[in-house]
């Protein structure tokens, strides 16, 4: 008999020494707008130029970062794992340009969303509501500490961003444990 399998919420380590910080700039690299929610919908993406990173706090990069929006930027090395694990159907890695770097980067894009969160299982959970004048949000989640997510809403995922609460990623133990086996550095495990 298998184990269970083991889900982790994917953060960025901010206690890295001496470390970057990411920005969006709302820009590509020919000066056109770019919409910085649209990393969080969960559907592949055809842009035309590079989206424009800026870097709030100069420091040592890293082959994992997430934005002030929660985007993920990663290195050729991300990339390049992700390959050897075939997460070419769940994931696009999109051209980016960071201000001042030579090394290409790349935005993250996660391709599913999911309704996996268990909210018996969550430290705590609030929703949006109708009299939190915001329509557009009433029904998702306005509040979620210790994230946890239900393996049975899971299906064969490996990685998803969580329907409501898109502002995480949710991946399985096989990407951490990778993860942490090719020494990506920025990257932080939360058991979901």
């Amino acid at each position: 008999m298998s184990s269970p399998l083991r889900y982790f919420e994917l953060w960025d380590k901010m206690n890295v020494p001496g470390r970057w910080v990411l920005y969006q700039k709302d820009m590509d690299d020919h000066g056109r707008w770019v919409d910085p929610w649209q990393f969080q919908r969960g559907t592949p993406l055809h842009l035309e130029g590079r989206p424009v990173l800026g870097i709030a706090h100069a420091g040592i990069p890293l082959d994992f970062s997430l934005t002030e929006l929660a985007t993920p930027v990663v290195t050729g090395r991300v990339v390049s794992l992700f390959e050897q694990l075939a997460l070419g159907n769940e994931v696009q890695f999109i051209p980016a340009q960071v201000e001042g770097q030579t090394e290409p980067y790349f935005i993250l894009n996660v391709l599913q969303v999911i309704q996996c969160i268990d909210d018996a299982r969550c430290e705590e959970v609030a929703y949006w509501a109708h009299e939190d004048g915001i329509p557009e949000l009433v029904g998702k989640y306005e509040k979620v500490r210790g994230l946890k997510v239900d393996p049975a809403r899971m299906g064969d995922v490996s990685i998803c961003r969580p329907w409501g609460w898109t502002g995480a990623i949710i991946i399985t133990e096989r990407i951490k444990l990778a993860m942490e086996g090719a020494g990506i550095v920025g990257a932080k495990f939360m058991e979901a």
